[in-house]
């Protein structure tokens, strides 16, 4: 029985297939490429290229494959898109899901861990964030991914449909050895972009605001690497697989760092001056961000091997020298 990776040959996907060949699984991905890279995918994947939202495409794979769990990460992700854009991620990202259970439960497949986010809660009442807090999102991207654990919950109550929707914020870093990393076009993550800056490929870092209600004024966030996030999705496999309830996890460092904290670790880390200028604020960005992660603990066993921000930027670093124009196949 195979795995089923939506979104595989993306930043997250393309770890969580590499973790899931290293368990000796099973895996088919689905990617329409238009964010990720074909040379990301390990070989050992089966690979369809094709759309999410293509109900004769979804079904032609679940036809040949036999698949026993999907994992979702086939959406889009840029906040400030979002905002100029929102039909568009309603479109892709919730109606996306819609097509992907109604194929799954024509297949008899009960099985699905949701790749979430904390843009899901909005501006939050406390922090750290609890799984339990109001859902109150503030932009059109933590909306769609919203409905989509709200479809999620009632194709469980009528189908049967088991899932798991883990709910995360920033994710950074890459596989230690460097064979795979992060690589958008064009690039709107903190990290990767310290880092261009590091490279020599941009000027200098904005920094979107620094009167934020947060120690140092800049925006807090949580980082979590990206293959402990991989390995959270293997134990929501897991979990799953046992017979448990569909549920709920946070994923995150329970640690918050400001911009201005990451772009410190980075000069640390690289050893480059990295230039830096304060720019104007972003809309749909909270303060601050950071997730609660004990039920993940204690519940799936999640023990995260990369609590140093330093470390996880050291990972991120070793990617951008060995590849320093990313990927060769840019879609």
């Amino acid at each position: 029985m195979s795995i089923l990776v939506l979104g595989g040959a993306g930043y997250i996907g393309s770890h969580m297939v590499d973790r899931l060949v290293q368990n000796d699984q099973d895996v088919v991905v689905v990617d329409n490429l238009v964010t990720g890279h074909r040379a990301a995918i390990n070989a050992a994947a089966k690979f369809y290229q094709g759309d999410v939202r293509d109900k004769d495409f979804m079904n032609h794979v679940f036809d040949e494959e036999p698949i026993e769990a999907v994992v979702h990460f086939a959406a889009f992700s840029v906040v400030p898109e979002s905002m100029a854009k929102p039909l568009k991620y309603f479109d892709n990202n919730t109606g996306g899901m819609i097509t992907l259970l109604e194929v799954m439960q024509a297949h008899d497949v009960k099985r699905i861990v949701f790749s979430s986010t904390a843009a899901t809660y909005g501006t939050p009442k406390q922090i750290p964030i609890k799984e339990t807090d109001p859902q109150e999102p503030i932009n059109p991207y933590g909306a769609s991914k919203l409905m989509m654990e709200h479809i999620m919950h009632w194709a469980d109550v009528a189908y049967g449909i088991k899932f798991v929707a883990l709910r995360y914020f920033n994710v950074a870093g890459a596989k230690p050895d460097g064979s795979i990393g992060e690589d958008h076009g064009p690039e709107t993550h903190l990290v990767p972009i310290i880092l261009q800056v590091a490279q020599g490929k941009r000027d200098e870092l904005k920094i979107f605001g620094d009167d934020y209600n947060t120690p140092d004024g800049t925006n807090v966030r949580d980082y979590v690497h990206v293959v402990d996030l991989a390995d959270a999705h293997i134990l929501a496999l897991k979990y799953l697989a046992a017979g448990n309830e569909s549920n709920a996890f946070n994923l995150g460092s329970s640690t918050g760092f400001s911009n201005k904290q990451m772009l410190t670790a980075a000069r640390e880390v690289t050893g480059e001056p990295i230039p830096a200028t304060l720019a104007a604020r972003r809309p749909g960005d909270p303060d601050s961000l950071v997730a609660a992660s004990d039920k993940a603990r204690e519940i799936l066993g999640w023990q995260p091997h990369y609590d140093n921000v330093n470390d996880i930027i050291k990972t991120a670093w070793t990617w951008t020298q060995k590849h320093p124009n990313g990927y060769d196949d840019r879609h």
